[in-house]
């Protein structure tokens, strides 16, 4: 009888952390990271910019949201729209007027990528980690 009470306790248990396994996905950039919206540019990998008048150092954020979205990718986008919200104060807190060279990253799989970024995301929650250079470009 006790082992029949052990080994319920281990499918009860196996059964419960099937589905906690994060993934880590490569997901297409949109508007949700958007390197357009507000006073400060956002500018994702190797995208054109225009010239470097101050570098102002470099900064970085990790973000993990409760997942609100039914699909995995809603999710990440909704991580990165934060992440990029985080690295535009802190574009203006030191006057910087874009972020450039943004790259992004799951524990150690990183992407220097201008149209997709990397996410982790499980049945809870997605994170996405941001880092990126603030600078002040010079106004064509």
């Amino acid at each position: 009888m006790k082992k029949i009470g052990v080994l319920g306790v281990l499918a009860v248990v196996a059964l419960t952390q099937a589905g906690c396994a994060t993934q880590v996905l490569s997901v297409p950039l949109n508007a949700a990271g958007g390197q357009s919206a507000g006073s400060v540019q956002v500018y994702f990998g190797q995208q054109d910019h225009p010239a470097v008048k101050t570098q102002l150092g470099d900064v970085s954020y990790s973000v993990r949201i409760a997942r609100q979205v039914n699909t995995p990718d809603g999710a990440c986008h909704a991580a990165l729209a934060e992440a990029v919200s985080k690295l535009r104060a802190a574009a203006r807190e030191r006057h910087a007027n874009a972020v450039i060279d943004v790259q992004t990253r799951f524990h150690s799989t990183e992407t220097n990528s201008s149209t997709d970024f990397t996410c982790g995301v499980s049945t809870s929650a997605a994170a996405v980690a941001v880092k990126g250079q603030l600078v002040v470009l010079d106004a064509n």
